[in-house]
């Protein structure tokens, strides 16, 4: 019978920065969105004042004055290196792990079941804790979604952090106080279809039947069902798919109509999209760009457009890449409008050793890759933007609000971590 384990990170964003900044524990945090406009992310003591999920900054900003909440402006690089710590961690206690999202990942346990399951558990969450900082919270079961629950009972109802659901009798006594929407997969709207037929908590939906699950729902609710009753269907993934697509675009920092910002804009989003697709090894047969206002002003002007280039021949190549996204954005640009954002899609991925040419197509692809290489590899050690484009542009005045971002602690020289002794 397989085993899972569902390792989820406490307060992701805020615990990532408490690790540096000491001075943050106890006290309430949130993390502001891109452009520092709403709140993604929320220590337990600022949730605790009434701060919601998504809420924008201005409408609580006296709540946060008032009480002392610590704002900070997100710091994606510094979430996804954390992020990676944690993975590497738990790849040293199984080699199935399942990285499900940057603050998540299930773990196979199959091997294990000669050991006393919730000892290992809080021996893998103590190690976490221990060498990245980032306290977790685990949740162990005979499927993926009864982990899933017992890692939200671990987080709400216990004090040691671990939980499992792989014996009946518990299940029976819990899943009957877990609201219908708070199963994974469920929902607010599959909820609303559900509460009207009787099921109102996981024990509900356990005992439904299936079929007429199905019929309500879909395929995927019937899953949901035997997974309840302990019936694995979701297996474990291991291996990450390449990615089909790959997109890249923000929000400027404000309004702009000069042509130049949006240039060099869209080259760093071409730059930034070419290495994502270095890293799953692919090449893209087409790039789209896209451009457009801020559709909720009510005073500006509308525009919204996007144009797609085909390359000859699939490429990863960053200078390729980029000298096709500004031919599309020059011819996308129209006076007189103020932009509020752009963006670069890679399409037509395929994995490099599967790329097919034309026939006239020079033998490029060698020389191509060598410098690709070399200037990732070079990004990659002494810091990202080390080597850069110049159609990148230097000053930037384009990017976006991120006027209380903490340093890159882990990833950029300039910003690591002093030790005072």
């Amino acid at each position: 019978m397989p085993i899972f384990a569902l390792v989820d990170c406490n307060n992701f964003y805020a615990s990532c920065e408490r690790v540096f900044n000491p001075s943050l524990q106890s006290r309430p945090v949130v993390v502001l969105s891109n452009n520092d406009g709403c709140i993604i992310a929320r220590s337990e003591e600022a949730k605790s004042l009434g701060i919601a999920m998504g809420a924008p900054l201005f409408k609580v900003r006296d709540i946060c004055r008032k009480n002392n909440v610590v704002i900070l402006s997100s710091n994606y690089v510094l979430y996804g290196d954390m992020s990676q710590r944690v993975m590497s961690c738990l790849n040293t206690f199984t080699p199935y792990v399942e990285e499900y999202s940057i603050d998540e990942a299930f773990l196979g346990l199959d091997g294990f079941a000669h050991r006393d399951l919730e000892s290992y558990m809080a021996e893998v969450k103590a190690t976490v804790q221990q060498w990245t900082g980032i306290p977790v919270c685990i949740g162990i079961g005979p499927t993926k979604t009864l982990a899933k629950v017992a890692n939200r009972i671990a987080k709400k109802r216990t004090k040691t952090g671990v939980f499992s659901l792989c014996d009946r009798s518990m299940q029976d006594e819990i899943l009957p106080t877990v609201a219908i929407d708070d199963v994974w997969g469920v929902g607010h709207r599959w909820a609303k279809r559900l509460q009207p037929l009787g099921i109102n908590t996981a024990a509900d939906l356990r005992d439904a039947s299936p079929r007429s699950i199905r019929q309500q729902l879909n395929v995927v609710g019937e899953r949901i069902v035997h997974e309840l009753r302990g019936d694995s269907c979701l297996a474990l993934e291991t291996d990450i798919e390449p990615k089909q697509s790959i997109m890249c675009s923000r929000s400027f920092g404000k309004l702009t109509t000069d042509r130049h910002d949006l240039l060099e804009a869209a080259a760093n989003y071409g730059v930034r999209a070419s290495e994502k697709l270095r890293r799953q090894d692919g090449r893209a047969g087409a790039v789209r760009v896209f451009l457009k206002t801020n559709p909720f002003s009510r005073v500006d002007a509308q525009y919204r457009a996007s144009k797609t280039y085909v390359f000859n021949n699939p490429t990863n190549d960053a200078r390729l890449i980029v000298k096709a996204v500004r031919r599309n954005l020059a011819a996308l640009y129209k006076p007189g409008y103020r932009y509020h954002k752009c963006g670069v899609m890679l399409l037509d991925i395929v994995q490099a050793e599967e790329a097919q040419t034309s026939l006239l197509a020079p033998a490029k692809y060698t020389e191509q890759d060598k410098l690709m290489k070399i200037m990732d590899t070079m990004n990659e050690r002494f810091g990202k933007g080390t080597v850069f484009l110049a159609a990148q542009g230097i000053k930037r005045d384009w990017q976006m609000k991120s006027q209380n971002r903490s340093p890159r602690y882990t990833t950029c020289w300039n910003e690591i971590a002093i030790a005072h002794c």
